[in-house]
């Protein structure tokens, strides 16, 4: 296993390194000479990446951060992120790696480079069941929504109901807590967190906003490690570990799209 790992990472740099040139540092050769692996994930957003009862963390991104270290044959340094964080924590170096339930859009992917996607969510507004639902966004306007300051439905929110009374939290948890406190009239948020919180029995889609596939991240420039791990997911999807995973986490496993 050891030896695989090690052809799989070299196979990695020797591919890219073809057409990569020299210009950039190749974090991947780091990451093995030091022998461990940053890994930014939540640390406040169930089921992606939060602290149980005995205060461990875990959920899936944590999972899948430890089968990435495994794969590489290194030690895993975890790293706490915000949703607002995660790309800051990245260009500045912090974190060697983003698997944090990003979103991959034109404009994130001015900032890094998105792997393919980990895993299928949608994103959309939620309210307490029996309540209206909605099919435009015009008919959010005037609505109290909670959302995770700076994440894509922060974004998409602004642009497309500007009317929208919008109360920004720092961590998706302060969100949820502040709409099944009664604070707000609604939500915005991942399905993955929106019917996993606790409480969700209680809580329906209002609009559909889009898909929206979880990505791991890295700087551009990294191309060998882009590489690698689009390798190691590629082999984590025909081994079922992925799909393990979803199932443990999401209840079901969903169809990946292609990027």
């Amino acid at each position: 296993m050891n030896f695989f790992r090690t052809a799989l990472a070299a196979a990695a740099i020797a591919a890219v390194s073809l057409t990569s040139g020299s210009a950039f540092a190749d974090k991947l050769q780091d990451i093995l000479n030091a022998g461990k692996v940053r890994i930014g994930v939540l640390a406040d957003s169930a089921p992606w990446g939060f602290r149980d009862g005995e205060g461990k963390l875990t959920g899936f991104d944590v999972e899948l951060a430890n089968i990435v270290a495994a794969d590489l044959g290194v030690d895993l340094e975890i790293v706490e992120v915000t949703g607002a964080a995660r790309l800051p924590s990245l260009l500045s170096d912090q974190i060697d790696v983003l698997v944090a339930a990003a979103g991959a859009t034109p404009e994130r992917a001015q900032q890094v480079m998105f792997t393919s996607p980990y895993v299928a969510v949608q994103l959309g507004v939620y309210g307490k069941a029996g309540t209206p639902a909605y099919s435009t966004p015009a008919e959010l306007s005037g609505k109290s929504i909670a959302v995770a300051r700076g994440t894509t439905l922060d974004v998409w929110l602004t642009d497309n109901v500007p009317d929208a009374n919008l109360v920004r939290f720092e961590d998706a948890a302060s969100a949820l807590a502040a709409f099944f406190a009664g604070q707000t009239e609604y939500f915005a948020e991942n399905s993955a967190i929106a019917l996993n919180a606790s409480g969700s029995a209680d809580v329906e889609l209002k609009y559909l906003i889009r898909q929206s596939p979880a990505h791991a991240a890295v700087r551009h420039g990294e191309h060998n490690l882009l590489q690698w791990l689009n390798t190691d997911l590629f082999f984590n999807r025909l081994n079922g570990k992925l799909e393990a995973l979803q199932v443990k986490w999401f209840k079901e496993a969903t169809p990946l799209p292609n990027m």
